[in-house]
């Protein structure tokens, strides 16, 4: 039989194997790319976020109004742009709510969005949103024929497929995901430099990254934290690839019993909280650490406030490392 064939009884068209596991698996591959995994350059969404922000925005559910229950706005993306399961849809609206896992979050929330402790969320119908004030320099114009739109998964809606942006959304809030063949994982960075930055570039498309980085030093994560080299930094930002370390920030406090105290005031970006606390009684209970006498989580609204007391001439650089 020769090759593409179609046989008169079974009307069966051979194919070759190479070929047909070859197709599938890019069609497969772009599918998960542009349809769900990694985020848009252009707006530093992915398809999940877009949706919501265009919903809440298509619904009213602007910064100037009043907040709506996330059960309505989950309901409106799913029915209309994202035919998913509704907790996944709620989960990334919650995490854009969360302002210890976005640099700038672009929902305004009101109830329990969960914290850094990993606390999980209420449940949306007991949470209340809208649109964060700069998510409208993410939509802004968009009825002015800014951007294209698409037909939605049956065809009865319209959805543009990247938002207008005034701002590189992708460096602000960074970007994760894995794909087929591919990942991403771009650090968060601070508004106002990455304003600066951008400017710059605009005056001087040449422009060096030794120079930019006067405009933007490294990220800036929303947990805070310091990084350790900034060679690292900057061949990072020339290459596209690269890795640091983060390391929380740790003060000491003399206290007037001559006794000595650390207090951690920020954490590595996406370190759970509790999590790390648990770790550092368990190595002091097993003897892996010594000179802690108390570890206290002292943490509230105004930030992070972790104290371990030390023991009486216990030398608090010796712990810290």
């Amino acid at each position: 039989m020769q090759k593409n064939e179609v046989t008169k009884d079974l009307n069966i068209k051979p194919i070759s194997m190479y070929d047909e596991m070859s197709s599938s698996y890019l069609s497969y591959a772009m599918s998960v790319i542009i349809s769900r995994a990694l985020p848009d350059i252009r707006d530093g969404l992915k398809p999940v976020h877009r949706r919501i922000l265009y919903a809440m925005h298509k619904g009213g559910f602007d910064w100037t109004k009043q907040f709506r229950k996330s059960a309505r706005i989950v309901g409106d993306v799913i029915g209309k742009y994202h035919p998913h399961g509704d907790q996944a849809v709620y989960d990334a609206l919650v995490r854009m709510v969360q302002d210890f896992s976005m640099s700038v979050p672009l929902i305004d929330g009101q109830g329990n969005f969960g914290s850094i402790d990993g606390d999980p969320p209420a449940a949306m119908r007991y949470t209340e949103t809208k649109l964060a004030k700069i998510s409208q320099f993410l939509i802004d114009d968009i009825e002015k024929n800014t951007v294209s739109f698409k037909s939605n998964y049956d065809e009865t809606e319209q959805e543009p497929t990247v938002l207008p942006a005034q701002y590189p959304n992708l460096l602000v809030n960074g970007a994760g995901g894995i794909a087929v063949g591919m990942a991403t994982s771009i650090p968060p960075h601070n508004l106002g430099e990455i304003i600066d930055g951008t400017l710059a570039l605009i005056k001087n498309k040449d422009i060096k990254v030794k120079e930019l980085m006067k405009h933007i030093p490294g990220p800036d994560f929303p947990t805070g934290g310091v990084i350790i080299g900034k060679d690292i930094i900057r061949e990072g930002y020339k290459t596209g690839r690269g890795s640091f370390k983060i390391r929380g920030e740790i003060n000491v406090e003399n206290l007037k019993n001559g006794k000595d105290r650390l207090v951690i005031t920020s954490i590595p970006y996406q370190v759970n909280k509790s999590n790390l606390n648990e770790k550092i009684a368990e190595l002091v209970r097993d003897k892996k650490i010594e000179g802690i006498s108390d570890i206290r989580d002292e943490s509230n609204r105004e930030g992070i406030r972790v104290a371990i007391d030390l023991r009486r001439s216990v030398e608090p650089e010796t712990i810290k490392r």
